[in-house]
């Protein structure tokens, strides 16, 4: 049996009840196999960036999981589905965004998965909330995430609960 890895996965909802729907996703990420949800970020709203439309609600979600990063991600997408996630343009406003961050020191590009994600040091609303639930976490290539905090000091984000 393939011991645990810890999964780190953005989510992020600008259409309909975003909390209420950030919350089912926590519940639906908690209930896959062999996954535990062993910790939630707290809520953060942030301004869509590149795109327009309404406010994003943002969180982090750890996991421990056996899944695989690919079979992770496709669980990751069946969960945006059954939310109404539809990909009409690039950043257009989602129901339900769900991102793997991070799956172990994984490092893997191919034409479905890049991990660690690519521009996860480069986002507030994926950074701060990632680190308030691990500020020492390191990223496989770039190294203590937190030194990439400077970087997005400017982006307007606020912790809403």
């Amino acid at each position: 049996m393939t011991p645990p890895q810890r999964a780190w996965v953005g989510l992020g909802a600008n259409l309909g009840d975003a909390r209420a729907t950030l919350d089912a996703a926590f519940g639906a990420l908690a209930a896959l196999p062999g996954t535990v949800l062993a910790a939630r970020s707290p809520l953060y709203a942030s301004a869509p960036v590149d795109a327009a439309g309404p406010d994003y609600l943002n969180a982090v979600a750890a996991l421990d999981t056996t899944l695989a990063p690919l079979a992770l991600l496709q669980a990751l997408q069946a969960i945006e589905q059954s939310h109404g996630r539809q990909r009409p343009y690039r950043h257009a406003p989602r129901t339900l965004d769900l991102d793997l961050l991070l799956h172990g020191d994984t490092v893997l590009q191919s034409p479905v998965l890049t991990l660690p994600h690519p521009r996860l040091h480069q986002r507030a609303f994926v950074l701060l909330p990632l680190l308030a639930l691990a500020p020492g976490l390191l990223h496989p290539q770039l190294g203590p995430l937190q030194a990439w905090l400077p970087a997005v000091a400017t982006q307007c984000i606020r912790q809403i609960g």
